[in-house]
């Protein structure tokens, strides 16, 4: 054990967060989207919809053209509209694999990637024929750069043990980026932006606010595909607006500001987090449920490690796991406050998850809220005690202080009749494709916060443990938790495509929540505590329309 002095009970650790950087009138309520002077756009929907349906059942020769139209649906953001009709598709190309010999490689990788985006276990020795005599890669694949580009999507999908894509992921990176000045613009914004965030690690609404008007400049006229992907962005995204504003109505009367002043204000990046599980508007109650409980969560993580004392700790876990806030005398105004705001979300859980039928659902949610105290309490302990835990000890505790299993299981709410509780026994006991999930949340989150947490007492990390634990310098700890980040994907990748008893919106909601820690840590950053970080992101997403 590596100790110091302990800290005085008086102490407290304020963290003096950056205030709240949005003016909430940004997200006032206003008008839906219009077509032409006309108020309601459902009907142009529903015939664009009906438009790019009949497309899909339209019989094809090509390979490549059904592959190209299909993915280009799912990067537009309206594959939700389709999901029986690509899901036939998929299953049916899953069933009777084409020969592939002769085929190029973009139309290869396109194919194996959209399969195990869908799931299916597709074998990787589809890209044998790719390889010399000597099973290196063909020194004609250089010159294709489209599909160098698809190979490098396609390698993301890999799971343990398959080598070759690993060859192919390191090979894509290399020769797409060697060659960048030689490429045409177009083509140039594409792999720089899949360097930056290859498909399998982009957040979804993000990744088609992207793609829209790139698709755009080289779609035909009239391409009801790509009016279809615009009208439904701003109408979805009228709706993500009204939701916030809703959200920031119950948090403003919360009054965390005036009454828990030492907690970071950050609702609205809570909700563009939560945008980036789910954005189908279907997913409405999902989504309110998940931002509060979400934002609440942040203020509980600062109670324990910018505030309350090893007493005042004790006593709110307590009341916690006791789920009653009597006996809270000894403490402070704010954690009362603070207690009574979670008890009160949590009545408010239920009450709207009945007519949904899932209030029976809400004591897993209550047990990992639990769950994720009793952990807080501990890193507090090992602050306290001036205690560096091993790597090994801290990531055991920190899969559950990262947030991720009780934002997860807060998520399956959300889902309808999706889910059932074979889908909450599955997640309460934090799987392997959970656990990959968690570890690369506290991973992503430490080595972003890093820097931050030393201005100010605050528990070891992920980075200083390893650092203690095997006496190596900053830098080589980084390089280590880069490959722990590798080999949970590769988790996250095999399960995706083993839990076949799991309901694919569950395993896709797992995938989408670690797409979006990764945007909100990527290059070493917190934008979610340094919100001004993120302001770009969700003015594009949630205040500006996309311009037809």
């Amino acid at each position: 054990m590596s100790s110091s002095s302990p800290i005085s009970q008086k102490r407290r650790s304020i963290a003096n967060f950056s205030p709240n950087s949005w003016d909430y009138h940004l997200f006032a309520i206003t008008p839906a989207p219009v077509l032409n002077g006309e108020l309601d756009i459902e009907q142009r929907l529903q015939h664009l919809k009906n438009q790019v349906r009949k497309l899909i059942l339209t019989q094809v020769e090509d390979l490549t053209e059904k592959l190209n139209f299909i993915d280009n649906i799912k990067r537009l953001g309206v594959s939700y509209h389709f999901e029986n009709e690509i899901g036939e598709i998929m299953e049916n190309m899953s069933e009777n694999h084409p020969p592939f010999e002769g085929k190029d490689l973009h139309t290869t990788s396109l194919w194996f990637r959209l399969l195990r985006q869908e799931g299916y276990h597709v074998p990787s020795d589809v890209f044998d024929q790719f390889k010399d005599e000597n099973g290196d890669f063909k020194k004609s694949m250089i010159e294709d750069v489209v599909g160098m580009l698809s190979l490098y999507e396609a390698a993301h999908f890999a799971i343990h043990g398959e080598d070759f894509l690993d060859k192919a992921l390191h090979y894509s990176t290399y020769n797409l980026k060697s060659r960048l000045s030689n490429l045409s613009p177009t083509l140039e914004r594409k792999v720089i932006h899949a360097l930056n965030y290859p498909i399998r690690r982009g957040m979804p609404r993000f990744e088609s606010r992207y793609y829209i008007p790139m698709y755009s400049s080289e779609a035909s006229p009239n391409d009801p595909l790509l009016e279809l992907a615009i009208i439904d962005f701003n109408v979805v995204q009228a709706l993500h607006k009204k939701e916030l504003n809703q959200i920031i109505e119950w948090w403003k009367k919360l009054d965390f500001l005036t009454n828990v002043p030492y907690a970071r204000d950050r609702v609205v990046e809570g909700y563009f987090w939560v945008l980036g599980v789910y954005f189908e508007p279907q997913f409405m109650l999902g989504r309110t449920i998940m931002t509060k409980l979400g934002t609440l969560m942040a203020v509980v993580d600062d109670t324990y490690d910018a505030y309350g004392t090893i007493e005042e700790l004790e006593l709110f876990t307590q009341a916690i796991g006791r789920w009653d806030a009597s006996s809270l005398k000894p403490l402070p105004q704010c954690m009362k406050v603070v207690l009574q705001a979670v008890f009160d979300l949590f009545n408010v859980m239920e009450l709207l998850t009945i007519e949904a039928g899932k209030s029976c659902f809400v004591p897993y949610v209550k047990r990992a809220f639990q769950q994720f105290c009793e952990a807080n309490l501990v890193e507090s302990k090992w602050h306290h005690h001036g205690y560096i835990p091993t790597y090994e000890e801290y990531i055991e505790n920190g899969i559950v202080t990262c947030g991720c299993p009780l934002l997860l299981t807060t998520c399956l709410l959300g889902l309808e009749n999706s889910v059932n509780r074979d889908a909450f026994d599955w997640i309460s006991q934090v799987p392997k494709m959970v656990r990959a999930s968690s570890i690369i949340f506290r991973v992503v989150n430490d080595m972003g916060s890093h820097k931050f947490e030393k201005t100010r007492l605050h528990i070891a990390s992920t980075v200083k443990c390893l650092m203690n634990q095997h006496g190596i310098l900053e830098l080589e700890a980084y390089k280590l938790l880069q490959e722990e980040l590798e080999d949970a994907w590769k988790d996250i990748n095999e399960e995706y495509l083993k839990a076949k008893f799991i309901p694919k919106v569950v395993l896709q909601c797992v995938v989408n929540f670690t797409n979006i820690v990764e945007l909100l840590y990527e290059n070493f950053s917190d934008k979610y505590t340094h919100g001004e970080l993120l302001k770009d992101h969700i003015r594009a997403l949630v205040i500006d329309p996309i311009g037809n």
